[in-house]
């Protein structure tokens, strides 16, 4: 009998997902909102129920008998994942690290009771309760349930604070803000797969995001360039911060910001994959190392095969802001075609503005093995 593999989701970046499942020999079963994405057609069967109904996934998923259930790069989807994993006797991380991984303030909770060094934070309820005594300016303001840049908003004095809890609390599921002070640095993130609460280092990330206030991501690039001394450091924090949040199996993508003297503050982490196109493609392309199957392998109750299984090089995904960007991307296609891995389908512009992840126009990978190579287009696409 044909192994089954549930996927929560039917987006672009699902759609590695469910097109490795295929190699792997894996029927998927697919559930998203249906809405023309490409995971609605590339699925054996596809089921249009959003993601957030768990509980009729479930009821569904109980007459697949699946081998395992998974998604990539979503934190709602990483819910439902886990719901139906613990449900059914499946490999997941369960609801209570599922919580904390989705969750800001309770992830805070986690790394304060742990010693994981992170910004000094508070939970908002309503307007009436902001109180900040003991914070200092900078701040950053966001909802405590939502990923993807939405609802993120830098503070830089009294007078902006309100608007921008009242803003960010329109974005959140649960209607609650968490307020934290400003992390100076650069900003990172580690890939990591864990099995048996054993915990083995893929790749660090460079994030390349937009200016104050919303911080949105423009682009990643691996390997990032960092010390040595500083990736030792990393090696070492980042497993105790999965153990503070309950991560046992499956991806992990960490968020961090490094300031000039060494310093690094736990930004979030994730239970699941990075999205942006970071775990489905950039880890493999930089590392050799297929993350996509490992996830797979892991969700079956199977260790993940950490060979390399291509040489390693240098790789970068850029996302469509504005026509200055289409503008690079023809330039791209002129003077380095041969290092375009691809180019997603690129939606017509309109007027709108771009105020997180998800109203971005589409987006571009490359590739190459020479890092001057690397250097030189990473300086034009990023300025």
């Amino acid at each position: 009998m044909k192994k089954k593999l549930v996927v929560i989701g039917a987006t672009d970046f699902q759609n590695q997902l469910i097109l490795k499942a295929h190699s792997k020999g894996y029927e998927t079963h697919v559930f998203a909102w249906q809405c023309g994405d490409v995971g609605e057609r590339t699925a054996d069967y596809f089921y249009p129920i959003s993601i957030v109904e768990k509980e009729q996934i479930l009821e569904i998923c109980q007459r697949i008998q699946p081998t395992g259930v998974i998604s990539i790069a979503s934190d709602l989807a990483s819910i439902t994942v886990n719901y139906i994993a613990e449900r059914l006797g499946l490999v997941g991380n369960g609801m209570i690290s599922a919580m904390r991984t989705t969750n800001k303030h309770l992830m805070r909770q986690a790394f304060e009771a742990t010693g994981v060094p992170s910004p000094k934070s508070r939970q908002i309820l309503s307007i009436d309760e902001i109180d900040l005594s003991g914070f200092s300016f900078p701040l950053i303001v966001k909802p405590t349930d939502r990923s993807g840049s939405r609802g993120i908003f830098k503070v830089e004095e009294p007078s902006q604070l309100e608007n921008a809890v009242r803003r960010a609390q329109k974005e959140s599921f649960e209607k609650k803000v968490l307020v934290e002070e400003f992390a100076p640095g650069n900003e990172f993130s580690i890939e990591y797969i864990s099995h048996q609460g054993i915990h083995h280092f893929l790749a660090i990330t460079k994030k390349y995001t937009t200016e104050a206030p919303n911080f949105i991501e423009t682009g990643h690039m691996e390997p990032a360039s960092l010390s040595q001394e500083i990736i030792r450091q990393i090696k070492t924090d980042v497993p105790k911060a999965l153990d503070s949040l309950g991560i046992c199996f499956g991806a992990s993508h960490t968020e961090l910001k490094i300031d000039s003297k060494g310093c690094i503050k736990f930004i979030e982490i994730g239970g699941r994959m990075g999205g942006d196109c970071i775990g489905s493609d950039l880890v493999y392309l930089s590392t050799g190392c297929d993350f996509v199957d490992m996830v797979i392998d892991v969700a079956c109750e199977n260790a993940p095969s950490l060979a390399r299984k291509r040489d390693p090089g240098y790789a970068m995904v850029r996302f469509i802001f504005n026509q200055e960007d289409l503008r690079i991307l023809e330039w791209m296609k002129l003077n380095f075609l041969e290092t375009i891995y691809r180019i997603s389908n690129i939606q017509p512009m309109d007027s709108r503005s771009i105020e997180d992840s998800s109203s971005r126009y589409g987006y571009y990978i490359i590739t190459t093995k020479d890092r001057a190579q690397m250097e030189t287009i990473a300086n034009k696409i990023n300025g």
